[in-house]
């Protein structure tokens, strides 16, 4: 078996798409990845499906896989012959213990590869507006960790109070009071400028200035939280903001759900100035190759309507009839009920045009537009998710429908991490089924949260599960999830 090779990677400071193209590429390739706590987990959609996942969290105060083992699981997975990505947070070897897993891979003679990755002692006080050098300002900076005990030491400040330069602490938040007092008391002004930013480069990035005697009481009373970069210095009072504001700068929005429906939604929340995080992403897993499907299909023309819920089930429905060489010709006796534009556009595309589509995407609109539009002695195929709501198929009973009910593919979510409180301005369910996977996840919301929930049925499971403030967007895909968001909380 030939060596493998280790990709040791930066993913940049706060959003997935900060990382380098190189990195990206890298990621596109590997067989396995290892990644912390500060890295946007909607970098792991780029990997390939096969690829091996593995959460390594690493922030002070929590629980985190010690070095040692990571180490070690480089060399195991790497002696397998396969490609590894170390994925870090930032950079790599700013405070982020690069240098000591490659000294580790060099002595078991392991193959790497370094890419570099934008750190946060320079990016995050740039996104807030402060330059860590300007010119006739600060023609220097200096970046010091605070979270060992060694650079908490007075003669450490001795020497930080005379630096000239901005002066950047790293993971120092819990030190704050401390670092304030001792820079004072060897020798820098109580009045120099200085600045907290939490959660540098999300939507829920928060920005505290103040003179330095002052700018532990003011993060304290603003409950500055973790992670948290702490600039002192006279560049520290630079407020180099854009004055264009978009609708929905500042807010935050978690997506749940397929990767398509997350990269869509994303691009318009994005483009509208929003923080998106993506969360149990998930894929699909088609049941075309089964034998009980190719049987319903050999069967299909003993139906009156064929029923898709979901684009998914559009494409795998087109899939199947290409592999038993149905002509699409023949399916001319047959009518078409979709949910969605964009699953009669999949049938448009094919030259099919749905013959009801109701004007609310919801099973509950579709039920009833096929009561009121069906015809004598009208039998349906329902070709669904693994875990549909019960909705349509409970009216369609109740209405003495005729249908089979085939399950044709399955959503099945990628966990990624350990459970964590969502503490975004607004959560996107599509489904009851992604609410219970988030739930049973052990995931928890903070109360300022808002679910935007695909139907009611989905705003009933939140309720239940979680007990947040719900929102059912009056057209339930992602331009009326965009809608209703930017109806909240637009600017």
């Amino acid at each position: 078996m030939s060596m493998g090779k280790v990709y040791m990677i930066g993913a940049g400071c706060g959003s997935y798409d900060l990382i380098t193209i190189r990195g990206m590429e890298a990621l596109k390739k590997c067989d396995v990845v290892l990644f912390d706590s500060l890295t946007d987990t909607h970098l792991l959609d780029f990997l390939p499906e096969s690829c091996e996942r593995i959460y390594v969290g690493k922030r002070a105060g929590m629980h985190s896989t010690p070095q040692e083992t990571i180490n070690k699981m480089l060399l195991q997975k790497a002696e397998q012959g396969k490609i590894v990505a170390r994925l870090k947070g930032g950079d790599p070897f700013v405070f982020g213990r690069g240098g000591e897993e490659l000294l580790f891979l060099i002595k078991n003679n392991i193959p790497f590869e370094i890419i570099p990755g934008i750190s946060s002692a320079v990016a995050v006080p740039e996104m807030a507006g402060i330059p860590v050098t300007h010119r006739e300002v600060s023609r220097s900076f200096h970046v010091i960790t605070g979270h060992t005990k060694e650079d908490m030491l007075p003669e450490q400040f001795r020497l930080y109070a005379k630096l000239s330069g901005t002066l950047v602490f790293l993971m120092g938040l819990a030190h704050i009071e401390q670092i304030a007092r001792n820079l004072i008391e060897y020798g820098k002004s109580p009045d120099t400028p200085a600045a907290v930013i939490s959660n540098g480069g999300k939507g829920s990035q928060h920005i505290v200035r103040g003179r330095l005697a002052e700018i532990s009481g003011i993060a304290k009373t603003n409950k500055i939280c973790s992670p948290a970069v702490i600039v002192v210095g006279d560049t520290a009072a630079f407020e180099l903001c854009s004055p264009e504001k978009k609708i929905l700068d500042g807010i935050s929005v978690t997506i749940t759900g397929t990767k398509y429906f997350a990269y869509k939604l994303s691009e318009k929340l994005i483009e509208y100035g929003a923080y998106v995080n993506c969360e149990n992403l998930s894929d699909i897993v088609s049941y075309e190759n089964e034998e009980r499907i190719y049987e319903t299909f050999a069967d299909i023309f003993s139906y009156t309507m064929i029923v898709l819920t979901s684009r998914n089930g559009a494409e795998i429905f087109f899939r199947i009839l290409r592999k038993m060489h149905i002509d699409i010709r023949k399916l001319s006796c047959l009518r078409f009920a979709v949910i969605g534009k964009e699953t009669a556009k999949i049938l448009e595309d094919h030259g099919i045009y749905a013959d009801i589509v109701p004007k609310k995407f919801s099973s509950e609109f579709l039920a009833e537009a096929i009561i009121k539009n069906k015809k004598l002695n009208e039998n349906l195929l329902l070709l669904r998710a693994e875990k549909s709501s019960p909705v349509l198929t409970d009216i369609l009973l109740q209405n003495k429908i005729s249908f089979k009910e085939v399950k044709i593919y399955d959503v099945k979510s990628e966990r990624n991490g350990q459970p964590h409180k969502i503490n975004t301005d607004f959560i996107v369910f599509g489904s009851r089924s992604e609410v219970t996977d988030f739930y049973s996840q052990g995931h928890t919301f903070s109360t300022d949260t808002t679910a935007v929930c695909m139907g009611k049925t989905t705003a009933s499971e939140v309720k239940t599960k979680f007990g947040i403030n719900t929102v059912i967007p009056e057209i339930q895909n992602a331009e009326g999830i965009v809608s209703l968001i930017k109806k909240l909380k637009g600017r």
